[in-house]
Formats: C-alpha cells, structure tokens, sequence
C-alpha cells in the first residue's frame, strides 16, 4: 500500500472513529425510582458533547426535574469543556482509556464559573467556525475564504461534521484552499534557518524558501509523580493541571535542495514548547570561569542561566527548577513514535476546523530528586 492509500485509510477510520460512553444521570436531577438505566452511545471522535441531547434527553426526560435544559457533562467531578472535541477530550483525561467511558450528565445547575455558556448546537457551530476563521489565518494570513462561504457550503459543512460525513466535507472544504503541507514536506524548524542566515559563514545554497504554518492546539499535563503503567497516571481534577498552548508551527521548505532533514513530530514538539527543551552546552574551565566573571543580576533574568539544570532521556534540558521526561504524547487515540514525519500527522490527523490537536504528558521531577530513565 502506498502513502497515498495509507493516508485515505487513516482519514477515513479517523472519521468513523467513536468513543463508546456509558452516560449516567446525576443523581441530585433523578425524580423518580427506580434509578434511571445509563445511557449508551456511541459519541463520534471528532464531535462535541452538547450534539449528544438528541439521543441523551428522551432516555432521561422522564426522570428530571422541572426547568430549563441546559446540558453539561462531568467526569470524576470535573465539568467537561463543551468546545473541546470528544475525543480530544477522551485522550487528555483517561491516560488509561476506559471503555466505556463513564460520564455524568446534568439538565440543570451550569457551571458558569468553570465553564463558558453553551446554547446547544449554535453555540457549538459558531465555535467551530470561529476556529476555522483562526486556523484559515494562521495557514493563509487572512480568513477571506471562510469569511466568503456561501449560506449553503457553511450549512453543508457543518452538518457533513456533524454526520461524519468525510466525502461531503473534503468536496466543501476544498474550496477554502486551505493548504498545509503535502506528504513530502521536508524541511526543518523556522528558528534553526534564521540561525543559519544570521551566520554568513553558513549560508544555504538551496533555492527558495517557503513557509508553512501549521494551526496546533496543544494540551500539557504536567505530573510530579512517576508511573510506569499508564492506569496508574495521577488522576486531572482541576483544568488548572492543563496547559493550554495555542502556538501554530512553521516549517520552512528550501526548494531544490537535495539533503533537508525529515521534519518530525518530535521538532515539532520540541518547537511548541522550546521552554522545555534546548540543546545541552558543555561546560568546559573557559566557559565556567566566564559564566563566574558575569553580573549576577543576568543570572536573576535568565533562569536557564542558572546551575542545576536538568538533562533529558534525549540530551535536551528543561530549567534549573525541574528535569523533565516526555510521558505521553497522543493525537486521536494514537500514541505514535516521535519520528514520523509531521507532514503525515498534520494531513491524515487533523480535526475538521484544521487543526491539530495533540495532548502531552510530561513528567516533572525537582531539582535533588532521582528522575527514573528506562533503559
């Protein structure tokens, strides 16, 4: 099978993803006995839970109380962020996925201090649009096309995401000529060519350069506590433990060079979080004696400075506070290797909004403390 056909089959089982869920009725909205039974259904991967109240409100209507529906969703008492896609939203939370995932589901009682206002479906469009505007300016520099559709192409294409319907989605979205990378894309980190032509000594021969940005959201879980089995990963009861980084990747391309190193999902984190990670610099009698002479004060200001810092399984080092050891890193329910390349990922496993999600788990070890290598 060719990469073509390796990429079709992996769009397509994406599309036809979904995530069994066992949804229970919270017992503060249950009128009635006995107990209402759970709900099951299967919830598709890429869609969001506020589009499961068809299915959900006729199994527990029976049972609520009088009010006004306002759906919701918890899991081990941490209310569900409705903009997040399901399945992002399954990968963050269960290192060790559960089937089926057991939810809770409320009618009543919103959550407005964790949680913005959700009013059902429109308000789930919207933001979906709304990231399609941000992802079309992040890849083109404007969001013209999106802004531009039709009535009818924006209808089709929220109910070809909201049907799993992939064959109407590519012939809508393929109008907005929203162009990532291709299957060949080679090339290597925006920051390490400006490097090279800020030193004469190494200018490229290669021909032009293009750019392409890449719209990422990604998802950081940080952890103090080592595991070998993802089942015994700490549990997140606060969106506090979550690190929100909305940074998109540049990925620049020398045409007509012949030797280009594979960009790699692991450049690719490396360049969403470069506070994470940097290459280790020896230290030799010249460079301490140098580092003793400077003003301390610039210690003050750049912590990295500092002694104590902290060398990873791959050579690289976090800050002086923490080592740092990559745990997880998950995109649609794959845990892939850091050295595919990220052409691959970003055309076969992006959501329909264009962007690609990836949830990390990363463990932080203080500075004193053995940090466990396996070997």
């Amino acid at each position: 099978m060719d990469v073509g056909a390796m990429g079709s089959e992996a769009q397509k089982y994406l599309w036809e993803g979904a995530i069994p869920l066992q949804i229970h009725l919270h017992d503060s909205e249950v009128t009635t006995l006995p107990h209402p039974s759970p709900a099951l259904v299967l919830a598709p991967r890429m869609g969001y839970l506020p589009l499961l109240l068809p299915l959900l409100k006729p199994h527990f209507s029976s049972t609520l109380p009088p009010g006004v529906d306002t759906i919701w969703f918890e899991y081990k008492g941490l209310p569900l962020k409705w903009y997040i896609p399901t399945g992002v939203l399954f990968d963050l939370l269960c290192a060790e996925q559960e089937r089926p995932w057991n939810l809770t589901v409320h009618f009543r009682g919103y959550p407005g201090n964790i949680l913005t206002p959700c009013e059902g479906e429109d308000s789930v469009k919207w933001s979906f649009i709304n990231s399609l505007k941000e992802a079309a300016y992040i890849i083109n520099g404007n969001c013209k096309n999106v802004m531009n559709m039709s009535q009818s192409d924006q209808v089709e294409l929220w109910h070809s995401v909201l049907n799993g319907n992939m064959e109407a989605y590519q012939r809508v979205s393929s109008k907005l000529k929203l162009e990532t990378v291709g299957d060949q894309y080679v090339g290597k980190p925006n920051s390490n060519l400006l490097k090279s032509q800020a030193n004469t000594s190494e200018t490229d021969t290669g021909g032009p350069v293009k750019t392409g940005r890449i719209p990422v959201r990604l998802y950081v879980w940080s952890v103090s506590k080592d595991f070998d089995d993802q089942e015994d990963a700490p549990p997140i009861d606060s969106w506090d433990q979550i690190s929100y980084v909305n940074r998109p990747v540049e990925i620049c391309i020398e045409e007509g060079k012949l030797r280009c190193k594979c960009f790699t999902l692991g450049d690719a984190v490396k360049a969403l979080l470069p506070e994470l990670f940097m290459e280790k610099t020896p230290i030799t009698d010249e460079t301490s004696r140098v580092e003793h002479e400077e003003d301390p004060s610039e210690d003050e200001k750049n912590p990295i400075n500092q002694e104590g810092v902290g060398e990873t399984e791959d050579g690289c080092c976090l800050s002086d506070e923490a080592e740092t050891k990559l745990k997880l890193v998950r995109i649609q329910g794959i845990e892939p290797k850091m050295e595919i390349p990220f052409s691959w990922v970003v055309k076969n496993l992006m959501n329909p909004e264009y962007f690609l999600h990836i949830c990390v788990c990363i463990q932080k070890v203080p500075q004193g403390k053995q940090l466990s290598h396996d070997r």
